[in-house]
């Protein structure tokens, strides 16, 4: 429902159409930009360490209505961002989740703009991404990757990775308690 309130008298309109759980996934992902988070190795593939004993941080850096941006840097290493976009698909609102990798020059990396689409309105607290036809071009054995994206407005944002049929498992989680500095600009940024 819709309200308008002039002056003490409140006028409500029905027919509105409700928020949907990607629209309050949205929203509160929103709500993060322009702050910056502190994050935790959850869970690496076993015989992977490049995550270990790095700092984590999220940097939800870029937002409009239809795409957020959030650089996400490990260590010194910041090459990464996470590109989410707001889809109008089969007559509902999809979100795509792509993988910007840029080298230190600001070039695209060989491997980048991998990712998936949801296929469906997820949760208000989550949405998942199963890897789409470019994925599989650029990655054959990401063919089976999915992704999922936790939100627990002012406590957790996680990044999860999944490889259906092995044993890959990733997951990083940010605290959204107290954010911290802003990081400088990811590689392929300009301020």
């Amino acid at each position: 429902m819709n309200r308008l309130v002039i002056g003490t008298v409140c006028f409500v309109f029905a027919g509105a159409a409700s928020a949907t759980p990607l629209d309050s996934f949205w929203s509160n992902l929103q709500a993060l930009c322009g702050k910056a988070y502190a994050g935790e190795l959850i869970v690496e593939p076993e015989g992977e360490s490049s995550f270990a004993g790095r700092e984590l941080v999220m940097h939800v850096r870029e937002c409009s209505d239809e795409r957020i941006r959030i650089p996400f840097f490990v260590g010194d290493d910041r090459s990464r961002t996470w590109v989410l976009t707001r889809l109008d698909r089969h007559g509902g609102a999809r979100l795509e989740l792509k993988h910007d990798h840029r080298h230190e020059d600001g070039g695209e990396d060989e491997v980048t703009m991998y990712g998936g689409t949801t296929t469906n309105t997820g949760l208000a607290t989550q949405q998942v991404f199963p890897a789409d036809q470019h994925t599989r071009t650029l990655i054959e054995p990401a063919h089976s990757n999915v992704w999922r994206i936790e939100l627990l407005p002012g406590d957790r944002f996680s990044y999860h990775l999944r490889r259906l049929g092995t044993e890959r498992v990733f997951q990083i989680d940010f605290s959204l308690g107290i954010p911290i500095e802003t990081p400088e600009p990811p590689w392929g940024w300009g301020d």
